[in-house]
């Protein structure tokens, strides 16, 4: 197990755990909180999606800074369980995390979401396959922001535009909104 820290609300500097696998790779704290920043006047009320949650870090920050409600989704079984566990160990009962493959659960979602954290494992070609996807099965609306990170720049579909983007070392991390 590995340990990051929640970098701010609530539930600032708590610890957590983390199942340690080769494809779990929390978002950095830098850019968490340039992320965060980013996000400020969105996350509070905002209803989250993490698809390919790994850590969960992304949505325990929205959590902590008054998030009304975060699903993620996972399709390895150990990690998924150490998330549940993990956040059953905080005092919210706001979050849902699924069992499956970020595909999968596109295709069955019903919600709107007001974000969005796509971070899957890096060279996976995920990213091309999935964002697509959440405007075809209409799971985003105009005001909806939907966070990328990858180890390179962004293939962007039609339907998004770049509303922020940053580099840390190899990552490439970028918020993007509907223009549908």
């Amino acid at each position: 197990m590995s340990s990051l820290r929640i970098i701010g609300g609530n539930w600032r500097g708590r610890k957590i755990s983390f199942y340690d696998r080769a494809d779990v790779r929390p978002s950095p704290s830098r850019v968490r909180e340039t992320l965060f920043n980013w996000l400020q006047r969105e996350v509070k009320g905002a209803r989250c999606l993490e698809l390919y949650a790994g850590s969960g870090i992304l949505s325990l920050e929205a959590l902590s800074r008054g998030a009304d409600q975060v699903t993620l989704v996972e399709k390895s079984k150990q990690t998924h369980q150490h998330l549940l566990s993990t956040f059953r160990t905080l005092p919210c009962d706001n979050f849902e995390v699924i069992s499956g493959t970020a595909a999968k659960f596109l295709e069955t979602a019903y919600s709107i979401y007001d974000i969005v954290f796509i971070d899957p494992p890096f060279n996976s070609g995920e990213i091309e396959k999935i964002l697509p996807q959440l405007s075809d099965f209409g799971l985003v609306h105009m005001g909806s922001m939907i966070y990328v990170e990858n180890n390179r720049p962004l293939n962007l579909p039609k339907f998004l535009s770049i509303h922020r983007q940053g580099r840390a070392g190899r990552i490439y991390y970028y918020l993007l909104k509907p223009i549908i």
